[in-house]
């Protein structure tokens, strides 16, 4: 069966990030500089991904702009009539950095936020003058005239400053504002106690984010993602399993969802020994979970069933180690009693961050088997980053 293409394709051009953001979704294993694909074949990539009538292309990460060849697949990507957009923390945009892209055919820019106060916005990207670099990025953006999305990532410590993101915003001249509440799978799991925000802190962002919306139809969209946990039915993740979405690793691995690579049901294809539409249409991996004949009872006979399409499945495997169950977040589930539980360990918890380092950061496993017996060595300096107790992470 040839099924109808992709929308987008999510292009994780590398891993390397000067952020150690601890929500980070990367996959726990990271890919070394020396795995990344070349050139050559991200250009193939992209000439695949137009002939197999995908509309938009997102230059991700990690940091994009730790590519050096980013201007030249931007370039390819607006000769195939490709739509790009580089999703980028910012603190590599400057002018000269930014020029050649714009030059190459760039249109769009997502801009992540951690916070809209320095030291928070420093403390949780783990990274000195973050948000004064941002800021000056999304002038430069806005300056070239190239359109600007700003991506608040909300958590339980910048909730209250929700509708002050919205200003800032526009005061930026961006025309969508994403405000997404990280979602809590791969590293972010090892500091969800921490990150999770209550159930009243939600509302709150849901009511500043419904007025804001109707204060500034016409002028600004926004997208808002709720923390899975305090949905009663899970979201169509992905629009779907191999739906709308097609995602390429720094090493080539192609997979309905960044997470994918914890699903060990199918082998994971790769681009260098398939092609794009190959991959798409006839992998065992994409057809895993397509459409809704894998499904188990209560999916099966949910009238929900093609609205949500079982919910995210790597979520499931990592709640309760079946990738085929049921969205434990769903209030039909067997399992919703590990959501409930999640959340009151949250509502009680106030653990130290984890940091996510590229490089020499240790694995989740280490991490969650050695937390208990560091927190008291971390130490913070004058700004609330933390600081030598990361030493020992380096191999």
């Amino acid at each position: 069966m040839t099924l109808s293409p992709p929308l987008g394709l999510l292009a994780e051009i590398t891993h390397r990030c000067p952020l150690q953001c601890p929500y980070c979704s990367n996959p726990l294993e990271l890919v070394a500089r020396s795995g990344e694909l070349p050139t050559e074949t991200w250009l193939d990539i992209i000439d695949q991904a137009a002939a197999l009538g995908i509309l938009q292309i997102h230059f991700s990460g990690g940091e994009p702009m730790a590519r050096s060849d980013l201007a030249q697949l931007i370039a390819r990507a607006d000769q195939c009539g490709l739509y790009a957009n580089l999703i980028t923390s910012g603190v590599q945009l400057t002018p000269e950095t930014l020029a050649p892209l714009v030059a190459a055919g760039l249109p769009h820019v997502q801009l992540s936020f951690q916070d809209i106060e320095t030291a928070a916005a420093d403390t949780m990207s783990g990274y000195r003058g973050s948000l004064e670099k941002k800021l000056a990025a999304a002038r430069h953006v806005t300056a070239a005239g190239l359109s600007l999305t700003a991506n608040f990532v909300i958590q339980r410590e910048n909730c209250a400053r929700v509708p002050e993101m919205i200003q800032l915003g526009l005061a930026l001249g961006v025309h969508r504002i994403e405000i997404a509440h990280v979602q809590y799978h791969g590293w972010s799991m090892v500091n969800r106690s921490r990150l999770l925000p209550s159930r009243e802190q939600l509302d709150a962002v849901t009511a500043a984010v419904e007025q804001a919306r109707a204060a500034h139809a016409g002028r600004l969209v926004i997208d808002y993602v709720i923390p899975d946990y305090y949905a009663d039915y899970p979201k169509a993740c992905m629009a779907g399993w191999g739906r709308r979405f097609i995602n390429v690793s720094p090493a080539g691995n192609v997979l309905p969802c960044h997470a994918a690579e914890t699903i060990t049901a199918a082998p994971i294809p790769n681009i260098t020994t398939a092609s794009l539409a190959e991959i798409w249409n006839e992998s065992a991996l994409f057809n895993l979970y397509r459409g809704t004949g894998w499904m188990a009872e209560p999916c099966r006979s949910c009238e929900r069933r093609e609205l949500d399409w079982g919910g995210c499945r790597c979520q499931a495997l990592a709640l309760t180690g079946d990738a085929a169950a049921t969205d434990p977040v769903c209030s039909r589930s067997v399992d919703r009693p590990k959501i409930d539980a999640a959340l009151a360990e949250a509502a009680s918890g106030d653990a130290d961050l984890v940091y996510r380092r590229y490089g020499g950061a240790p694995s989740l496993s280490a991490v969650i088997a050695r937390s208990g017996a560091t927190k008291q060595s971390r130490a913070r300096d004058g700004s609330g980053l933390l600081r030598s107790a990361r030493n020992d992470d380096k191999k």
